[in-house]
């Protein structure tokens, strides 16, 4: 008897015959939910967060959303599965039957046969609250809870796409990506605005430096994109930068993040500004192809107007005007301008290398000493009214957009004495101007900014010798010493580019962790 039993028992368990099992619930994203053509019945399971509840007699209504679109997704359930626990801001993982909606506000719901809270959520503490539009300004006091928010949500998809869009244009472009080191040795800017590292703890040796030489957050990663300019013809990065500069403005951010270009074998500045503009046009159509209902929230909310002026950036060409002919429309204009545009400061008998260490401030109004790379005349230390020299102030970058119909413009061929070393001399006169170019765009001003890099091997000896920076640079100068051509390259702010597409003013409201002076929450 034993023996039949076991007999049985094997049969039972060696045979082919599958055991009957309900088929698991197909998992798929609110989006992918909202988007399904198949509506007769399939059971799905979602997971996300209760956005809002309502609850009748016999039947419980819940929006559910996770961060996969702006819209939620309607779930429909029987008053029996209704807890006190299912409030706004809870997190729910639901199974059910996914329905064509009787409603004309969404195509499909979800009728809910099991609802499983995972973690739960007091609304009366939660300091965002259900149906409440914050404040922008409301909403940076909680880093760590804006993102759930409808307004910071489209935000951050929109700088998702916009980051896929700018590397499929490189990508289709030919570039090939550097990732370009975070720590330096290196200040491309020469302003001096930087944060320099040094190890903490039992590591920090007293006068010894870890890297042997001081090391620095980058500013910028165009120094070591020109290396590889003299392997690659087309190169960019796109990665964080830093600067130490003590602003509490709209427009500026201790970490922001910086997209760079080198291109080899260009020649003039007119190359450089076809690609610019073909980057930002095609990064902003690809972004409001992919991204329309989260881009038209903000310019309904935060920026009304601006789906119209961002429609006439995208449809204008791009306009060109030098920086003297800006200067010239700018002596014209009768504005009132906190910083005069119209004066230049002579140092007396001062050489380059001691300039090279400070700034000259008057009022308001400072001269970055740090970039003259040029003899200024010998003249007793007053303003003159020179009307050319100084440079571009966010005012005046503005009102020279306003002036151009509020059409992005080009601003090229900057004076020399204002751009750094490594801008191509146009060796003109008698006002000397580098091969420099700066975008200025509506409601942000300066956008990209970029130039032709002086490839002349003595040209550029000069002018680090005058600046002291000889020694520091020697690897820069073998650069022109080994298989040199001529190239050039551009940045571009991506806080500023979002701030510019979609209107929104403060650039701490487009990057997930703003860092920026007496401010690092997290």
């Amino acid at each position: 008897m034993l023996e039949v039993r076991c007999l049985l028992r094997s049969v039972r368990f060696c045979s082919s015959a599958p055991f009957p099992r309900h088929k698991p619930s197909a998992k798929l994203s609110v989006r992918d939910a909202l988007g399904a053509q198949n509506t007769s019945g399939e059971r799905i399971k979602v997971q996300g967060w209760i956005r809002s509840v309502r609850s009748q007699k016999e039947v419980l209504f819940l929006h559910v959303n996770d961060g996969s679109s702006l819209e939620s997704l309607q779930i429909v359930a029987d008053s029996s599965l209704d807890s006190r626990e299912l409030t706004f801001g809870s997190s729910v993982e639901i199974q059910g039957q996914l329905v064509k909606s009787p409603s004309k506000r969404q195509n499909v719901e979800l009728k809910a046969e099991k609802i499983k809270i995972i973690g739960n959520c007091d609304a009366k503490a939660f300091p965002i609250k259900y149906k409440e539009r914050h404040p922008l300004e409301y909403l940076r006091q909680y880093p760590h809870f804006r993102c759930r928010t409808n307004v910071l949500g489209s935000i951050l998809r929109i700088r998702s796409e916009a980051t896929a869009a700018i590397h499929s244009f490189f990508k289709d472009s030919g570039f090939v990506h550097i990732h370009t080191p975070i720590i330096t040795s290196n200040d491309s800017e020469g302003a001096g605005e930087l944060f320099q590292l040094e190890p903490s703890g039992k590591l920090k040796v007293p006068e010894e430096n870890f890297f042997n030489v001081p090391a620095f957050l980058t500013v910028s990663g165009q120094l070591h994109l020109e290396v590889m300019s003299g392997a690659f013809t087309q190169v960019f990065t796109f990665g964080p930068t830093f600067r130490a500069e003590n602003s509490q403005s709209r427009r500026h951010l201790a970490e922001f993040y910086m997209v760079e270009a080198e291109i080899s074998f260009v020649n003039s500045l007119q190359d450089l500004m076809q690609v610019i503009e073909e980057l930002f046009k095609a990064t902003a159509m690809m972004v409001l192809s992919n991204c329309p209902e989260d881009v038209e929230l903000c310019h309904k909310f935060i920026a009304p107007g601006q789906k119209d002026r961002l429609e006439h950036m995208l449809k204008n060409n791009f306009l060109i005007i030098s920086y003297t002919e800006a200067v010239e429309i700018l002596k014209q204009a009768s504005q009132n301008f906190t910083f005069t545009p119209e004066v230049v400061f002579c140092v007396p008998d001062l050489s380059v290398a001691e300039a090279g260490v400070q700034w000259y401030k008057h009022g308001s109004l400072q001269i970055p000493l740090p970039r003259l790379t040029s003899v200024l005349p010998t003249q007793s230390p007053k303003y003159m009214g020179l009307q050319w020299g100084v440079n571009l102030q966010t005012e005046h970058e503005k009102y020279l957009v306003k002036h151009c119909g509020n059409i992005p413009v080009f601003i090229i061929n900057y004076p020399l004495a204002i751009k750094p070393f490594y801008m191509r001399d146009n060796e003109d006169g008698p006002q000397h101007t580098v091969a420099a170019v700066d975008l200025l765009v509506p409601g942000v001003g300066e956008l990209f900014g970029g130039g032709l890099r002086e490839e002349r091997y003595h040209f550029l000896e000069e002018r680090l010798a005058r600046s002291g920076l000889t020694e520091v640079y020697q690897w820069y100068l073998d650069l022109r010493r080994f298989g040199s051509v001529p190239h050039g390259g551009f940045g571009m702010g991506f806080e500023r580019y979002l701030q510019c597409i979609l209107g929104v003013d403060n650039i701490k409201d487009v990057i997930p962790f703003p860092r920026f002076p007496h401010s690092c929450l997290l």
